[in-house]
């Protein structure tokens, strides 16, 4: 399976997301890429959002995406960028790309929403280098028992309107036990006054591939 159609999300997240760009978002997507460089692959690539923020020194970016109507916005995002970008159908487990043929893996809100992480995380080893970096950019379980029992209960509903979305997954801890030495990483609120906003703690970090 390559195409999952969520077309309310599809037409409804690039104006949401452009919201948060204003508010931090973009700031935080340069600094999830800064300093890539070489062959890299993208997944949950969305509307292309992180297109422009691809530095010079990135010789190829592969941005795998399954939602069809994202997937076409994302190809004409790709057509702007800095850097060359090819767009292709694609889920995060069952990635039909070479071992070890990535320099960088770069995944943005969207091991939340992938129905298997423990295997999109493997496909995102197989596909990368020894060495290789992962880049990561996600929403997380909350850090205190009042903000885990919010998202628990936000979580009841949330997956139906967001695509899949989950709200308590650990993807940090995830990222760090299966084949991957965290290297830096920080945590944030986002926004900032995040109390109403089940989805605000979120991490961003470099993971190296063991």
């Amino acid at each position: 399976m390559t195409d999952l159609s969520h077309p309310i999300f599809a037409r409804l997240y690039p104006r949401l997301d452009a919201g948060c760009a204003k508010a931090g978002g973009d700031a935080h997507r340069a600094e999830l890429l800064a300093g890539v460089s070489g062959r890299v692959l993208e997944v949950g690539a969305g509307y292309g959002a992180n297109f422009a923020h691809y530095p010079p020194g990135v010789t190829e970016v592969v941005a795998v995406e399954p939602e069809p109507r994202l997937r076409a916005r994302a190809g004409h995002a790709a057509g702007r960028a800095p850097v060359p970008v090819t767009v292709r159908p694609g889920v995060a487990e069952d990635l039909d790309l070479d071992d070890a043929s990535f320099d960088v893996a770069v995944v943005s809100l969207v091991l939340c929403s992938v129905r298997d992480p423990a295997r999109a995380l493997a496909e995102l080893r197989r596909v990368l280098r020894p060495g290789g970096e992962l880049r990561y950019y996600e929403h997380v379980r909350g850090s205190t028992p009042g903000k885990v029992r919010f998202q628990r209960a936000a979580d009841v509903v949330w997956p139906f309107f967001a695509a899949g979305c989950h709200l308590t997954r650990r993807t940090d801890a995830r990222i760090a036990r299966s084949g991957f030495t965290v290297r830096d990483e920080r945590h944030f609120e986002f926004p900032d006054s995040g109390k109403g906003n089940p989805a605000s703690p979120h991490v961003l970090g470099i993971a190296i591939r063991d």
